[in-house]
């Protein structure tokens, strides 16, 4: 099987998103691919409608794997990644917050002969959701993912703009040596991190990250949800300072 790009959706109760989602990806992305939904089992019926999508011949090279054991973000998309075909991964969240339309100007950027690619909300022509009144994502959450960002930055290196992205195409390969590890975004601070230990080129594009279409957001709902998935995110960076200072493989600039 040639397969250039696996595109890797990992999913929990994303039934209202996930069809239209699958079918604005394959229109977008005209390179040879996959689609691998990786479904933590949920109760709302994606893996079904996915299932439906695969029997009806709907997409190309639509795949669906449903874990019901060591369920989570992070160990869906390594799932993904373990399973994948593509000489490219690609994953991205699965509620239109991420366009589609942006996958090829990060797959373009890998052609041009950078490992790694990145979505931005943080670069100059990026930006963060842009009214979220009429969304289930609130102020809170864009203000403390500005801080969050900022604090890593300042930690980690000002040279990266957009430590919880969460858009990312990559190198197939680059999982030889590099392993993801966390529970939920903070997975990402650490693979960029050593991405630049194993100094892989790694390029930011911006998009403006939209509000979720439909259903319920998965990083929370309240101040206490954020400060406990907050909590995750300053623990591992001020891990990877520890590295940082251990090794001196980078410098803030």
């Amino acid at each position: 099987m040639d397969i250039k790009v696996s595109v890797i959706l990992p999913t929990y109760n994303e039934k209202d998103n996930i069809g239209d989602l699958v079918l604005a990806i394959d229109k977008e992305v005209q390179a040879s691919k996959e689609i691998i939904v990786v479904d933590d089992d949920s109760p709302d019926g994606t893996s079904q409608i996915i299932q439906k999508m695969i029997d009806q011949h709907q997409v190309l090279n639509l795949r669906l794997i449903t874990r019901k054991q060591d369920k989570g973000l992070t160990n869906s998309i390594w799932e993904g990644i373990q399973q994948a075909h593509g000489e490219i991964v690609l994953w991205m969240d699965c509620d239109f917050s991420m366009p589609p339309k942006d996958i090829p100007r990060l797959l373009k950027k890998i052609d041009e002969g950078n490992d790694v690619a990145v979505g931005s909300r943080f670069v100059k022509g990026g930006s963060f959701k842009e009214d979220t009144s009429d969304s289930e994502d609130s102020w809170l959450a864009v203000v403390l993912s500005r801080l969050m960002n900022v604090f890593i930055r300042m930690m980690l290196g000002r040279d990266f703009k957009d430590y919880t992205s969460g858009f990312i195409a990559i190198k197939r390969s680059i999982f030889d040596k590099i392993t993801l590890t966390g529970d939920y975004g903070e997975y990402f601070i650490d693979l960029i991190v050593r991405a630049k230990l194993f100094n892989f080129k790694i390029i930011e594009i911006p998009y403006t990250c939209l509000p979720r279409e439909k259903g319920e957001s998965k990083t929370g709902s309240n101040l206490s949800d954020y400060i406990k998935r907050g909590s995750k995110y300053v623990w591992v960076t001020l891990k990877l300072f520890k590295l940082r200072m251990k090794y001196k493989f980078f410098r803030i600039v």
